[in-house]
């Protein structure tokens, strides 16, 4: 049975940030709010965890997983960037977009796209999810948390913890965090390419 902590939204409570970064870096999957909706969560190098999200998810490994990460200091880690996609990234973080982007050697190979080499980069406005990386040190491995069955991601912590308690090592309640993924831009080439319309604007990166 999964442990269920319930982490003020505004003022997220450091002992309990402390306890469920210990927890991730033991292997555990973690439910976390972030800025459009909960995520799934564990630590990048954890295989076991990685399988256990994508049994949740019902997909298969080479499901294409996203590096939450706290600020762009560490996107210059795990993306290859120049400075034009550099601005771009900083004018629209943090906020509800996940950003494909050439990977860098630091990714493990799973994680990546098999034939492209690219991986998903995101930076949430969500104070929970900002506490958490902070006390972490490097990025979380992250999925959607949308069932198998589901059109839209779960928004509701308790209806979380009845479906999911005995699949997941911890539940952070944060509160009621939408029900929008994020918009998804691939500019991992020269031009930016919406991939997936939702909560953020793409507005800033339509070419034509």
């Amino acid at each position: 049975m999964s442990q269920f902590f319930q982490i003020h939204p505004d003022n997220p409570q450091a002992r309990l940030i402390k306890q469920a970064v210990d927890m991730v870096r033991e292997g555990a999957v973690i439910v976390y709010p972030t800025d459009s909706a909960y995520a799934l969560g564990c630590h990048v190098g954890d295989k076991k965890a990685l399988e256990q999200i994508c049994r949740i998810r019902r997909v298969d490994t080479r499901h294409n997983f996203t590096l939450v990460c706290r600020d762009l200091s560490e996107i210059a880690t795990y993306a290859k960037v120049d400075n034009s996609v550099y601005r771009s990234l900083k004018a629209h973080t943090p906020g509800a977009y996940t950003f494909i982007l050439q990977a860098t050697s630091e990714v493990p190979r799973r994680l990546m796209h098999p034939k492209r080499r690219t991986i998903g980069i995101r930076v949430p406005d969500n104070r929970i999810a900002q506490a958490l990386l902070a006390e972490l040190g490097e990025p979380l491995m992250s999925s959607t948390l949308i069932l198998a069955g589901d059109d839209l991601p779960m928004t509701d912590a308790e209806d979380i913890r009845e479906r999911l308690e005995n699949q997941v090592d911890l539940i952070i309640d944060g509160g009621n965090c939408g029900f929008e993924p994020t918009t998804v831009i691939d500019m991992s080439d020269k031009l930016p390419v919406l991939i997936r319309l939702g909560k953020g604007d793409p507005t800033p990166f339509a070419t034509d």
